[in-house]
């Protein structure tokens, strides 16, 4: 029960703002004080006492009053000094000099770093002066060791404690600077995390909506340009139901990578495998649907690692999507192959009648671009070949799959 009053106690007192802690702290101290004044033992040297009681209760309210700027370096301990001084002069009390004790450890504490140290050399030099004096002051030895204890206590004990003190909150605070510098680290990773998470979803999204929506709608305006020939008019549309139905795909396997591990009870969807070079025959089926003859020829014999195969695959969907959009009815070449220890993909296409270059594609110059670096690859695009050519370079590994 006492422990947790105590504890309340402290708590309530370290809640308070440091001038209410220091008016505390003057209060219980005066109040000590005069107490020990009226039961008369307050004199260090025997005899009576010259001053008379009223000035030392003069010295105790200036000394009192003066703790309420023990914080304050060196104006107070420099007041409090200067009763010290006047108390010593009128014969030395023992209230004042304990009670100045706390005004070399504040001063030690609370002030700046080269207040402290100043602190300790004239703490220092101050118990060598005293214990001199007493040496040469003493009628014996007995009484000597017994007051240079005490000259030691009085002097050393709250400067050596306070900086102990500031010692251990120099650390609490370079570690909690430590911990916001990490904190903050963090954050930073997790932001940069959440905008490459973005760009790749970014990505994703482009090649799934650039490429099976461009197709869609381009096959669809084929089939309204159409004189009503059935069997044309069902190869387009059933190349636009099978582009619908492989965006639906992907996008729901996108949907359900983002779901995975939300929390307890949620069903974690099979995804569907991601599109590789081996599924290019859908690229091209749309393609020629929308009337674009494409010839692929690959000597691609080995497997490759999934990452540069889903990218191989998203940039040829993309050019092959750019050349039906801005070359129609033009003839596109896709050449594959695995040459010196290097994965190189080209699509090029003929630019005829009024067809337009396909330097300015929106994103998709620049998604194609990303998706190389990504796995160490490069790309390039612009005029060559039969018309405009679009060539991506992978390193791979023989061997691995």
């Amino acid at each position: 029960m006492r422990k947790g009053i105590g504890k309340s106690v402290v708590a309530a007192y370290r809640a308070l703002p440091a001038w209410r802690q220091d008016g505390v702290i003057a209060v219980v101290t005066f109040m000590v004080v005069l107490a020990i004044y009226f039961t008369g033992t307050y004199r260090l040297a025997p005899g009576a006492d010259r001053a008379g009681l009223w000035v030392r209760l003069v010295e105790l309210v200036a000394l009192c009053g003066a703790q309420l700027l023990r914080r304050r370096v060196p104006g107070g301990i420099l007041l409090a000094t200067a009763v010290l001084a006047a108390d010593l002069a009128l014969g030395a009390s023992l209230p004042i000099v304990v009670v100045y004790t706390d005004f070399l450890y504040a001063a030690t504490l609370y002030g700046s770093r080269l207040a402290s140290r100043i602190m300790v050399g004239i703490a220092a030099v101050a118990v060598v002066f005293l214990l001199a004096v007493t040496v040469l002051l003493a009628r014996s030895s007995e009484g000597t060791v017994p007051a240079a204890l005490g000259l030691l206590s009085l002097v050393m004990v709250p400067v050596w404690w306070a900086m102990n003190v500031r010692g251990q909150r120099e650390v609490a605070d370079s570690e909690r600077d430590r911990a916001n510098q990490v904190a903050r680290i963090a954050e930073l990773d997790r932001r940069a995390a959440v905008a490459a998470e973005r760009a790749r979803m970014a990505r994703d999204l482009h090649d799934i909506v650039a490429g099976h929506l461009s197709a869609i709608a381009i096959q669809s305006e084929a089939v309204l340009s159409m004189d009503g020939d059935p069997r044309t008019t069902r190869s387009v549309l059933t190349a636009v139901r099978e582009n619908s139905l492989s965006a639906l795909d992907e996008m729901r396997a996108m949907i359900d990578l983002l779901r995975v591990g939300l929390g307890p009870g949620e069903a974690e969807a099979e995804t569907t495998a991601p599109p590789r070079l081996a599924d290019l025959s859908r690229l091209v089926q749309s393609a020629e649907a929308a009337g674009t003859a494409v010839a692929v020829r690959s000597t691609l014999d080995i497997g490759v690692p999934a990452a540069v195969d889903l990218a191989a695959y998203r940039i040829v969907q993309e050019a092959l999507t750019n050349a039906v959009k801005h070359a129609p009815d033009a003839r596109v070449e896709v050449d594959i192959g695995l040459r010196d220890g290097s994965l190189t993909v080209a699509v090029d296409n003929e630019l005829v009648g009024h067809a337009a270059p396909v330097g300015d594609c929106g994103h998709g110059l620049s998604t194609m671009r990303e998706r190389a670096g990504l796995v160490g690859g490069t790309l390039t695009a612009g005029p060559g070949g039969r018309g405009w050519l679009v060539r991506a370079e992978f390193p791979v590994k023989k061997g691995r799959a």
